[in-house]
């Protein structure tokens, strides 16, 4: 059997790094391998799941991951790559999402884990599963449960992820591993195989607590404590003078009471915030005419941004907060408004990450500053925290906080877009 998985690798690829190779050394009825982006992760599954395929003809075995996009546009394109690039002959059911190895009579089968009940089912002889930290664990459980085809050669579950903190994959694989349980780590730079400039341009998107979790692989509750953690009031806190008709971005969270929205501009690849609007027990029209009333004679042009709910109709009124505003500046002449509504809000870890890397990134540069006349967002930032061990934001705490803090990041994430997640692929397969 070694031999023959010797002469696979061959086929499959002429050289893999040295946390692969263990990796795929391992004979542990269960096994992990954990790195940042960058490590090789989906390459190492799917030459798994090729050897496990190849082990055990006449057999099933399953590919899953988190969401049935990931699934169909990242780890099932690469297996079909790596296989058609070495020459190996498939057969591609599309509307099944299954292939078939015909030289061994076997099939893989391709599953999201968004649904763990829907995992129940026929015999596996392995199963292989792509970014396993973002999965339930009950996902895993249900798979580990399939593991049971008496006509396996060699029966295997295993999966691949990045750190996100101490989960149920660092408690099982790592903390206090179960028995039959194997984990191989890989070592941050390991890929030499990277451009060059790899590592440096993640230092611009990432923060540097999200820079050692995602790129050096490091296993780090980052979900405790302060939740805007790289912000630093000596650094992040600094005048800002508008220019002449300098293009306003004005950012609303429509939260009744208080109703908070932040104002900013732009200056190359900083964002500077320069006032905000706090309004108790107001409504859309009235924060509308406290913009125009700070700005208004400024003639200049305003992009603005918001909570995505704002789409939605109110049971008081026909109209919705978005309504509301088109409605006003298309009557106000003064300033040259254009309203850009997001369809939906970006997850909550992903905004923060993005505001956190803008207030510092890994390679020690700020690229959002805060006049300090903003006074609550100032508190915000200094203030709103996680709740103790359940990893979520605390709004219930104190209801003044985290309203301008997400406005701010609506606009960031808005006006600059998240940051680019290295190693992902966004065409569609078929």
């Amino acid at each position: 059997m070694e031999h023959g998985r010797r002469q696979l690798n061959r086929k499959l690829s002429g050289k893999l790094l040295k946390s692969q190779n263990d990796f795929h050394a391992l004979t542990n009825r269960f096994k992990g391998f954990s790195g940042g982006v960058g490590s090789g992760k989906s390459l190492v599954l799917c030459h798994e799941a090729v050897y496990l395929a190849f082990e055990n003809p006449g057999t099933t075995g399953l590919i899953g991951a988190p969401t049935y996009g990931m699934l169909r546009d990242a780890t099932m394109a690469m297996f079909l790559d790596i296989c058609a690039s070495r020459g190996m002959p498939m057969e591609l059911n599309q509307s099944r999402m299954t292939i078939r190895f015909p030289e061994k009579d076997s099939t893989v089968i391709f599953r999201s884990m968004e649904n763990p009940e829907r995992l129940r089912g026929s015999n596996l002889a392995w199963f292989g599963v792509d970014e396993l930290s973002y999965c339930r664990e009950e996902a895993w459980t249900r798979l580990e449960a399939r593991l049971r085809d008496p006509k396996a050669t060699r029966l295997c579950g295993f999966g691949v992820w990045t750190p996100k903190g101490f989960d149920w994959l660092h408690r099982r694989f790592r903390e206090s591993p179960v028995e039959g349980y194997g984990l191989v780590e890989a070592e941050p730079f390991e890929n030499r195989f990277l451009p060059s400039d790899y590592y440096e341009r993640l230092k611009v998107s990432y923060d540097p607590r999200f820079y050692e979790q995602e790129v050096l692989g490091k296993y780090l509750n980052t979900q405790v404590g302060r939740v805007y953690h790289a912000f630093d009031r000596r650094q992040n806190v600094e005048p800002c003078s508008l220019e002449h008709q300098e293009t306003l971005l004005w950012s609303l969270d429509f939260n009744v009471n208080p109703m908070c929205s932040v104002i900013g501009v732009r200056r190359g690849d900083v964002i500077h915030i320069v006032d905000e609007i706090v309004q108790h027990t107001s409504s859309t029209p009235e924060v509308c005419e406290e913009l125009v009333a700070r700005y208004g004679r400024r003639r200049g042009a305003v992009r603005i941004y918001g909570d995505a709910s704002g789409r939605q109709r109110h049971s008081a009124s026909a109209y919705s907060d978005h309504q509301v505003i088109r409605k006003f500046f298309a009557e106000e002449r003064g300033l040259k408004a254009k309203l850009i509504a997001a369809r939906s809000n970006p997850p909550v870890r992903d905004r923060v990450n993005l505001v956190n890397s803008r207030l510092e990134a890994a390679d020690g540069r700020r690229r959002l500053l805060i006049d300090p006349k903003c006074k609550e967002l100032i508190k915000d930032l200094e203030q709103v925290s996680y709740k103790p061990d359940r990893g979520v934001i605390d709004k219930d705490r104190d209801p003044e906080r985290t309203h301008l803090s997400d406005a701010l990041g609506y606009l960031l994430w808005q006006e600059i877009g998240s940051p680019a997640q290295a190693g992902e692929r966004s065409r569609p397969l078929f």
